[in-house]
């Protein structure tokens, strides 16, 4: 009896020292993809850059969306892509959306107004990425440069190509983002990227939101 039991404990320890095992190994694989694909570049050419949204201030970007803007206008002024995407919707209280505020930012930085296509309802990755690929798609484009910062660039790319998109890394190198605030989102976006590998991406945003 009691030997019945040892062997049936000893059975589970091994079963659950493989499932965290296993969990932690696909988590560490995750997590080092976003090291990986935040800091390369192939130099390709695609159809259109998207920017994706981050903060903005009564319309004037912040310090990280900035960044992703100046980044895309360096690609664009190489001729990397023909238009450029912005995203990406407003807060309750705010007058301005992300999309109107690098819009802007991009025009005043010369930009033709007419290269730039927007979707301004966006207020997470998956829910944005689904909206400016409908734009996209009007506009005739299928492969797209992704500009975000580099730990969360794994996961646009991987959200576009689950709309059918042909999707190139090339992330911001002047994100004003470091330290615990870094580690922090990067360790909830491997997080994610773990969950969205296996569930969807949409299906990840319809349960977080």
């Amino acid at each position: 009896m009691h030997g019945d039991l040892r062997r049936v404990l000893r059975s589970v320890w091994y079963i659950t020292f493989g499932i965290v095992l296993a969990a932690s190994v696909y988590g560490a694989i995750n997590l080092a993809s976003i090291v990986i694909v935040g800091s390369r570049d192939n130099g390709s050419n695609a159809d259109a850059i998207v920017v994706m949204g981050a903060a903005q201030y009564d319309g004037r970007p912040s310090p990280q969306l900035a960044a992703r803007l100046d980044h895309a206008i360096f690609l664009w002024n190489n001729k990397r892509a023909s238009t450029i995407a912005v995203t990406g919707g407003k807060m309750e209280g705010d007058r301005f959306t992300e999309a109107e505020a690098s819009r802007n930012y991009l025009v005043e930085a010369g930009i033709p107004n007419d290269v730039i296509v927007e979707e301004n309802q966006g207020t997470a990755t998956w829910d944005s990425i689904e909206a400016i690929s409908g734009v996209l798609s009007q506009v005739g484009a299928q492969s797209v440069i992704v500009v975000t910062d580099p730990y969360h660039e794994q996961r646009s790319l991987l959200s576009f190509r689950q709309l059918g998109f042909e999707a190139i890394a090339s992330a911001t190198g002047t994100s004003p983002l470091a330290g615990r605030t870094l580690i922090e989102r990067t360790l909830r976006e491997a997080l994610g990227i773990s969950l969205g590998r296996l569930v969807g991406f949409d299906a990840l945003f319809d349960l977080t939101g």
